[in-house]
């Protein structure tokens, strides 16, 4: 593989910095840009729109002369292979078998995610149909996505939660050619639309034994093995003709009206933001340690724990199946990762749980705490040789002991994304000098577009734009909220099929609108304020953006699982509430109260298990709980119209079934 490589050449140049078409003003001659990453010339394939919305189409890169966004393009395999060629035998990936984690080093993973795309071919996926890969996080979701790359394929992540329906527009709107299902449970979802599939060639299990046999239906063993009479020399001449401005991989958006969108994503789409973020993020190559238990069919999760580790040659340790259900502390000490990224559904669930604790801790233990977290450390970042007074003994005493037994003893950022994080959260985890930096972005960024540093962050803030890219608010109002809009090599292909939405998403100079509102600091830091589709103008015409009231009830109320804000059109707000509730293995909601609904509930005195008996007996301490919760804030509103006047608590909680969430909302949340 190695003598390949290295004498796989070819002689076409890449296109870079301005577009050359004979009627722009500004043409310039096509700059020719040497690529030798891992010893492979490699090119651009010759376009000059921005955007496309069809599979086999390139786009011109956002490239500029100097910078980070002049940085050369690379296919995913030139990447993996630098990776390859450079730590070849350090650890890649590690996974539990049997109570032991078991790795493989990066050469291994290379060489079965070449085995992988070999049978890919034999089982007969075509150049830009689509493989999806259904199923919770491991190896072979890796191996799958990436040998599906190499193979000419289009990578697609599809929710572990989704109906068989939802499963059957992913899979035909990306023409899948092969389906990679975690276990029974999944396949079953599968077969069920089967016949709806017209295009659809092989169903391949990696969990567990199939139960019934058929010619379409492989284990992952039988997979592998598939194709190893594939000439090695047919999947090299597949992976020299991939090209860095071509699409790679399908991340479908979850929305809750419309079907979502295929968000195509170039190979330089995630490479140039992997490489990006590695670097302004500081990781050693070689040397970090991240857990992966985030859904992988979501951007977040995959750029972090398959592009960044591949770009930094860090290590991805799975977590178990449950890991949202209990065990993932558990994974976290044993891994004790050097980064890690949490949705703020993660972090509150944290802040409960050791809220709960340490209400149950000796008094003077408490007292300890209640001190050492007392301590201002929102100055830690911005101070170069000293530290707040006695700082150094509540860490010894304290935060050092907090962090352990988080597992994150070794972490050197601990990253927040997916969704808005309120002020009290972040607070909370700054008072143990745990800070948990914002990120932002969306599928259409490749992930992230502006990033927190411990070195430089403020609280609320999401950052500041990645370098090589850029940030501009459109349409600012008096007081600076404008919709934020991105420009950057990270900056998506188009909506596979969809030119009418690709337009709405991306201007003609290139900027892509994300809808949400924000504005800037004196320092260039970015806070999000809102959602344009979201606001609310009411019947006397004054514009709410309904989330930051939603979140400060919440913050207020802790057993409230979700708050929706209701007054467009409408003389005054109301507001729809959910309790906090068990969920089975399904995600749906129960009747039960959550641990920490019940422990709202025993420090108010009240004997109840269940959501509707609160709701039945109006339990007069939970009610006046949010009421009074309410009071404050509409205290803090703007405006007598900001001011919810009336508020109901439903008697079950959102999800995606209930049509009330999103399939990534619903892991966040």
């Amino acid at each position: 593989v190695d003598d390949i490589l290295r004498n796989t050449t070819s002689d076409l140049s890449l296109m870079a910095g301005k577009c050359s078409c004979s009627c722009c003003p500004n043409a310039e001659e096509p700059k020719a840009v040497p690529l030798s990453t891992a010893n492979v010339v490699a090119t651009l394939t010759p376009a000059d729109q921005l955007w496309t919305t069809s599979r086999d189409k390139a786009v011109r890169l956002r490239m500029e002369g100097s910078g980070w966004a002049s940085e050369t393009p690379v296919t995913v395999h030139q990447l993996f292979w630098e990776t390859v060629a450079n730590y070849g035998e350090y650890p890649a990936l590690a996974s539990k078998e049997e109570g032991q984690w078991v790795t493989l080093t990066w050469r291994q993973y290379y060489e079965q995610c070449r085995a992988a795309a070999k049978s890919f071919l034999k089982l007969g996926l075509k150049r830009y149909n689509g493989v999806g890969i259904l199923g919770f996080n491991s190896p072979e979701w890796f191996i799958s996505d990436i040998g599906c790359i190499l193979a000419g394929g289009l990578a697609t992540g599809i929710y572990t939660t989704n109906s068989p329906e939802a499963c059957q527009y992913v899979a035909a709107h990306c023409t899948a050619n092969i389906l990679v299902v975690e276990n029974q449970k999944q396949l079953d979802k599968i077969l069920q639309v089967k016949d709806q599939l017209p295009h659809l060639k092989a169903i391949v299990q990696y969990k567990g034994e199939l139960k019934k046999k058929a010619p379409f239906l492989y284990t992952w063993a039988e997979f592998m093995k598939f194709g190893e009479d594939v000439p090695e020399e047919q999947l090299d001449a597949v992976i020299d003709s991939l090209r860095a401005n071509e699409c790679c991989t399908l991340i479908y958006t979850s929305g809750t009206t419309g079907n979502p969108k295929g968000v195509m994503l170039s190979h330089d789409n995630l490479t140039w933001t992997a490489r990006s973020a590695a670097a302004i993020v500081n990781t050693v190559s070689g040397e970090e340690k991240v857990v992966s238990y985030l859904p992988l069919s979501h951007v977040a999760a995959q750029v972090f724990d398959m592009w960044i580790c591949m770009s930094s040659a860090a290590t991805t340790y799975f977590a178990e199946p449950d890991a949202l259900k209990g065990s993932l502390v558990t994974t976290l000490k044993e891994v004790h990762p050097t980064y890690f990224l949490g949705v703020p559904r993660v972090w509150e669930k944290m802040q409960e749980k050791m809220k709960s604790v340490g209400a149950k801790a000796p008094p003077l233990r408490k007292k300890v705490a209640d001190w050492a977290k007392s301590i201002d450390k929102d100055t830690l970042p911005h101070m170069e040789n000293a530290v707040p007074w006695g700082f150094t003994l509540a860490n010894g005493l304290v935060f050092k002991k907090v962090r352990a037994a988080l597992g994150l003893d070794n972490c050197k950022a601990c990253f927040t994304g997916a969704a808005p994080i309120t002020k009290d959260t972040l607070e909370y985890f700054m008072s143990l000098n745990i800070p948990v930096l914002e990120n932002y972005g969306m599928s259409e960024s490749s992930g992230p577009h502006t990033v927190s540093l411990n070195s430089d962050y403020r609280i609320t803030s999401c950052g500041k734009v990645i370098p090589g890219s850029k940030v501009k608010l459109d349409n600012p109002d008096k007081d600076g909220n404008g919709e934020i809009c991105f420009l950057g090599r990270n900056v998506f292909m188009g909506y596979l099929d969809m030119p009418d939405k690709t337009v709405e998403a991306l201007d003609e100079d290139g900027w892509l609108h994300s809808g949400d509102l924000g504005r800037n600091d004196e320092q260039d830091f970015l806070y999000i304020t809102g959602r344009i589709k979201e606001l609310i103008i009411t019947a006397g015409g004054e514009n709410i953006p309904p989330v930051p009231i939603e979140d400060a009830l919440k913050s207020e109320v802790p057993i409230i699982s979700n708050a929706m804000l209701i007054g467009d059109k409408l003389k005054f707000l109301s507001m729809l509430l959910t309790l906090k509730c068990v969920t089975d293995d399904n995600g749906e909601p129960t009747d039960e109260l959550s641990p920490e609904a019940l422990d709202f509930c025993r420090q108010h005195g009240i004997a109840v298990t269940k959501v509707s008996e609160i709701i039945a007996n109006k339990e007069p301490a939970v009610y006046n709980a949010i009421q009074e919760g309410l009071n404050r804030v509409n205290a803090k509103a703007r405006s007598n119209a900001q001011k919810v006047q009336k508020w109901v608590i439903l008697e079950r909680d959102f999800s995606v079934c209930g049509g009330e969430l999103g399939e990534f909302l619903f892991w966040i949340l």
